[in-house]
Formats: structure tokens, C-alpha cells, sequence
């Protein structure tokens, strides 16, 4: 059971960091919370992205993700939906007054319950996400090596475990420039400014993407 070779977890483990360093709609999502509102904002965030990369991996070894390759009716209906979001989340964020927009002002009550679920929905309504496990980790499922679904589950969860290793520590440096610009409204305004922008311009390039 899960009986692999050195090649096959050096080549995962390769994978599995590039993947959690490439830039997306994840990661802009975390660190835009964290540079506005601290680590307290960053670390809620982090915490939904994962939990959706969690429900991507049970739906990828449970064989729904499928449903998006297959489907294109499917797939345009959850990037449509996800694109909306995105730009919903940038309009929210523009029209900001830089402290009572989408993002608290640093150093206020956050609304740290609000900004998880928002996580979770920015990484389950990406079905690109959905499509890269669905892709990616059946690569790695050795024949003999255990049932198929727990082998897809296992280097699912060693995805976001890795993810463990690599964001936190950008959302502690991001918190620490939070700290610095506290008491500034005005950069705080700028800071929303750049994350609306940023949305919008994620949530047009979902728009256009395609399978």
C-alpha cells in the first residue's frame, strides 16, 4: 500500500511546489487580505483557499471533477459563475473607502468568518482547479500501489500539505507590511484600489479562458 519509488516522489514533490508557487486567483486572494488587513485576515483566507482545494481533491478522487472535462455546458456555468465572483469581489474592493469596503481597515474587528467562505468560494468556483487534479494527480496512481481514490487522496492532501510549507510564510511577510501601514488610510485606499483592479482583471481572464 502507497509503495513508491524515489523517481515518483521526486517528480510529485517538484510538481506539487511549482503548482503552489505559480500565481492565480488563490494566492492573490490571500495575500491581497493579508497586505490589507494583517495576518489575522491572510491566515482566514489561507484557510479557505485550502478547504477548497480539500473538496477539489475528494471531487477529483471521487470522479466528479469529470463531470467539468466532460461537459461543456457544465464547465461554462461554473467559470461564468466563478468569473462573476471574481469581479463582484473587484467592484466591492474599488468601491472601497479604504476602510469600510471589502477589507477592514488593519487593526479593526475583521470579519474573519466572511473572508473564509469567501476562500472557499474563490478556489471551488475556478473549474480550471478542478480539471488540473482531475489531470494531474491520476499521473501519479500506481498500479498495485492500493485502491485508486486513496492513492488520488493521499497525494491530493500531500498537495496541500506542501502548500503548508510555502504560504504561510507569505502571509507572516505580507502581515509585517500590514503592521507598518496601520495608521494610513490612504495607502489602505490604494491597497483596495490594487486589489479590485487585480480581481477584476483574474475574474475577465477566467471569462475568457477556456478548457
Amino acid at each position: 500500500m502507497f509503495d513508491y519509488s524515489f523517481a515518483h516522489w521526486l517528480a510529485f514533490l517538484s510538481a506539487a511546489v511549482l503548482l503552489n508557487l505559480s500565481p492565480g486567483p488563490d494566492i492573490a486572494f490571500i495575500l491581497g487580505h493579508t497586505m490589507r488587513s494583517g495576518k489575522r485576515a491572510g491566515f482566514s483566507a489561507l484557510f479557505g483557499v485550502w478547504s477548497g482545494a480539500c473538496l477539489h481533491v475528494l471531487m477529483a478522487a471521487l470522479g466528479l471533477s469529470a463531470i467539468f472535462a466532460a461537459s461543456a455546458v457544465a464547465f461554462s456555468t461554473v467559470k461564468w459563475i466563478g468569473a462573476a465572483y471574481l469581479v463582484w469581489l473587484g467592484i466591492q474592493a474599488l468601491r472601497s473607502g479604504g476602510g469600510d469596503g471589502l477589507i477592514k481597515a488593519a487593526g479593526e474587528s475583521l470579519p474573519v468568518a466572511r473572508i473564509y467562505r469567501q476562500g472557499i468560494l474563490v478556489s471551488l468556483l475556478n473549474p480550471k482547479v478542478a480539471i488540473f487534479f482531475l489531470a494531474f494527480l491520476p499521473q501519479f496512481v500506481v498500479e498495485g500501489a492500493g485502491p485508486a481514490w486513496a492513492q488520488l487522496m493521499l497525494h491530493g492532501g500531500l498537495i496541500i500539505v506542501v502548500a503548508a510549507f510555502i504560504e504561510p510564510p507569505l502571509v507572516l511577510l505580507g502581515g509585517r507590511l500590514a503592521d507598518a501601514i496601520r495608521h494610513n488610510q490612504k495607502i489602505g485606499l490604494w491597497l483596495d484600489r490594487g486589489l479590485g483592479a487585480l480581481f477584476l482583471a483574474l475574474g475577465v481572464r477566467l471569462a475568457l479562458s477556456s478548457r
